[in-house]
């Protein structure tokens, strides 16, 4: 799985890695187009679990399903200069694996026995295919719009929206230096910017 990543970027220092972090997915594929490779690390890496996710879930092993996340991403390297929407790349890439997807299930089936093949999902990967892959792709869209927010409301949020357990608001204010009656207003306004950046973002 690490062929794409390396395919045209050696690895880079944390530093280089950083400033891409931020970027929207139409600012990562224009950077990529421009030839700076940790933006195309950056890329492969944000989508590397969804895109890897959707063979496992349609039955592949781990050798087709990492063959799959390469056809993927070779095909993406190929068409960065032909995809008109870049900022739509998690589709694109999401449709792509699709089809790679079902073209290899049809060439393995077409060179081995169907009683052979291993296709058949086991207990982690069977529930609820369609439901889960849904999940992690509004997940992805969702962690896109808070890198696009300013520190303030994307700390904010993620204290309050996206901790395993309920932070008390004494200890949101003392990280963020606010006041706990500031906390509500802004957190209203943090979430209609999160929304309005999710619009644009067609989710």
């Amino acid at each position: 799985m690490h062929f794409i990543t390396n395919l045209i970027s050696p690895p880079h220092a944390p530093e280089a890695i950083d400033a891409y972090l931020e970027f929207g997915d139409k600012q990562l594929v224009l950077a990529c187009r421009r030839g700076e490779a940790a933006a195309w690390s950056v890329l492969v890496n944000r989508y590397q679990r969804l895109i890897y996710s959707i063979p496992r879930r349609a039955g592949l092993d781990e050798d087709h399903a990492g063959e799959v996340f390469q056809r993927t991403f070779f095909k993406l390297m190929q068409n960065l200069h032909q995809i008109e929407h870049p900022e739509r790349v998690r589709a694109w890439l999401v449709t792509t694996a699709r089809r790679e997807t079902l073209r290899l299930i049809q060439q393995v089936s077409a060179e081995q026995p169907l009683s052979s093949l291993d296709v058949t999902p086991d207990e982690e990967h069977d529930r609820l295919p369609g439901e889960d892959l849904e999940r992690l792709e509004e997940q992805h869209l969702i962690q896109q719009a808070l890198a696009q927010m300013d520190e303030r409301c994307r700390h904010l949020l993620l204290l309050l929206f996206f901790r395993p357990e309920p932070v008390p608001y004494a200890q949101i204010s003392a990280a963020l230096g606010m006041a706990e009656t500031s906390l509500s207003p802004t957190r209203t306004r943090c979430l209609q910017k999160l929304r309005r950046i999710l619009r644009e973002m067609d989710f």
